[in-house]
């Protein structure tokens, strides 16, 4: 039986979507702050056992959920656009925070960041099920209010041309993160698709692993670092992707990106409870002004269609099955 997706907008946001999109980015952005826990684990190596558990816990979870369904078989581009998802949204994303971070510091990775409610809003309804959309007025403009209160709350640092060039890289990545699972889900669901993204990030890891730390990219962690680990595992791995691919189809890409702005509120709070940092005048400042843009983006109105598309036509899923 073939699955099809509506290419129709997104209907209207439900609290159980909007409270799912919030914690998924807040969740995200705590990873900033627990990853000075494996600060000296072998990055790649660490990246790649951080996907293979989470692979493996959301494998069982998918499994016990589809007891006595049908499998669902996916086509040459359905595995091209899970390959593609994994690759930019999970490992080269990873790839331009590390090196991003280590060109010019977190903020200018953090600044570059905190667009990307702008970059969805404007691309997203030009994406969403194939169809051309105008972006609503409204909702670019609530995505610039995200963008100034997730800059403020980040915090204005110096920067390189180098680090610009690895924080660009992560915008477009994050952006692909997104944009390209929206034709897989009404095929997989939200936990077939974080397991098998997941899953598909380990090999290139473990690659760029081998490259640049040889046979000391694995190695017994110490207990804080094995915490440390499984917080990413568990909380931002597993529990963030499913939140997040269960709204955003819901909400649709452009409603849904106004949660980017929670990674710096994430961060600034798992600081504080941390002990790792008070939250400034600025901090608190910047989180109000993101939560007041993200209110405004979830007021608007849905995407139009532009002319000559037709909102209730169907199109088929890509290359996706259900033996």
């Amino acid at each position: 039986m073939t699955t099809d997706t509506l290419t129709s907008p997104p209907a209207a946001a439900r609290p159980g979507h909007v409270a799912g999109a919030a914690a998924a980015m807040f969740l995200v952005g705590t990873l900033a702050a627990v990853s000075g826990v494996i600060a000296d684990y072998p990055v790649y190596g660490g990246q790649a056992v951080r996907y293979a558990a989470a692979a493996v816990i959301l494998s069982v979870v998918a499994r016990a959920a589809d007891r006595g369904r049908p499998p669902v078989r996916l086509g040459a581009r359905g595995w091209a656009l899970l390959a593609a998802l994994s690759l930019t949204g999970l490992v080269i994303f990873n790839v331009c925070v590390i090196e991003g971070t280590r060109a010019s510091g977190p903020s200018l990775v953090g600044i570059v960041l905190g667009t990307v409610p702008l970059a969805l809003a404007v691309l997203g309804p030009l994406a969403s099920g194939g169809a051309r959309r105008a972006p609503s007025a409204r909702l670019v403009a609530a995505a610039l209010v995200v963008v100034a209160g997730a800059t403020l709350a980040t915090g204005l640092g110096s920067g390189s041309l180098a680090g610009l060039a690895w924080s660009l890289g992560a915008l477009a990545c994050e952006v692909c993160f997104s944009l390209l699972a929206l034709p897989l889900l009404p095929a997989l669901g939200p936990i077939r698709l974080s397991a098998r993204a997941a899953a598909a990030a380990v090999p290139f890891l473990l690659v760029m692993g081998a490259v640049t730390d040889g046979t000391g990219m694995l190695r017994a962690p110490t207990s804080a670092e094995a915490l440390g680990l499984g917080y990413l595992t568990v909380v931002v791995t597993v529990v963030a992707f499913f939140l997040w691919y269960r709204s955003l189809p819901r909400l649709g890409p452009g409603r849904a990106g106004l949660f980017a702005g929670m990674i710096p509120v994430g961060a600034m709070a798992t600081a504080a409870v941390l002990g790792r940092g008070v939250p400034s005048a600025a901090d608190v400042a910047g989180a109000v002004i993101v939560i007041a843009g993200i209110l405004i983006g979830l007021s608007a109105p849905p995407a139009r269609a532009a002319s000559g598309t037709t909102t209730g036509s169907r199109r088929r899923a890509p290359d996706a099955a259900r033996s």
